[in-house]
């Protein structure tokens, strides 16, 4: 697949497939980014950034060289100098090389990584689907706003791709281990992976 052109935005955080965003932009290199995309209805990327001093271990880059193309889903404009975005994962990237901008933005050449294949639950994962499941239900219950929920609808339990990638952001992990868990091929690894920290380390929490 050709590789094409795309703003990019190193942050501290890993987003997968699927997954919700909520930012508050101020900067003016992705103010300009956010009319930009609102104005072309196109899209931008968030990247991992690395700890400081180290680079990312394929490509030298100061962020992960993998990360994930997000659109934009909302947005509030209404205060001059601050906007309030929404955003959900749309499929992952890699980034081949990247220039910036006089203004500082980073603009990437980017390939992109297709989406994980819908894949079943194993028997022996099923009880990571309930965990979530009774995560999500206890939310609401607790007073959480269905607008502030850190997982969108529609639910796809059935299917470990997801299943995995909603826990990666909502686990308290590492941001190197997210990353690596995110740029994994396999779902159902990505899932026995999760089984492993929720029920063999719990003193990770969400």
């Amino acid at each position: 697949m050709k590789p094409y052109t795309l703003p990019l935005f190193p942050l501290n955080v890993v987003v997968c497939p699927g997954g919700l965003l909520p930012l508050r932009i101020f900067e003016a290199r992705y103010l300009d980014m956010v009319r930009t995309c609102l104005r072309n209805k196109s899209s931008f990327a968030v990247f991992a950034v690395m700890p400081e001093g180290e680079t990312d271990s394929e490509s030298n880059f100061p962020f992960a060289n993998i990360g994930t193309l997000l659109d934009i889903v909302d947005a509030d404009v209404t205060t001059v100098g601050l906007m309030t975005i929404r955003c959900v994962g749309r499929h992952r990237v890699k980034i081949d090389s990247y220039i910036q901008q006089a203004d500082g933005l980073l603009v990437g050449q980017v390939n992109d990584i297709a989406n994980d294949l819908s894949s079943a639950i194993p028997e022996d994962l099923e009880s990571v689907v309930t965990s979530l499941q009774n995560l999500l239900t206890s939310l609401p219950a607790s007073g959480v706003a269905p607008e502030n929920m850190p997982v969108i609808k529609p639910y796809h339990f059935e299917n470990a791709a997801w299943v995995a990638n909603r826990w990666v952001e909502l686990l308290d992990l590492p941001l190197l281990q997210k990353q690596r868990l995110m740029q994994l091929d396999s779902p159902v690894l990505r899932l026995e992976l999760i089984h492993d920290i929720l029920y063999e380390n719990p003193r990770n929490k969400v």
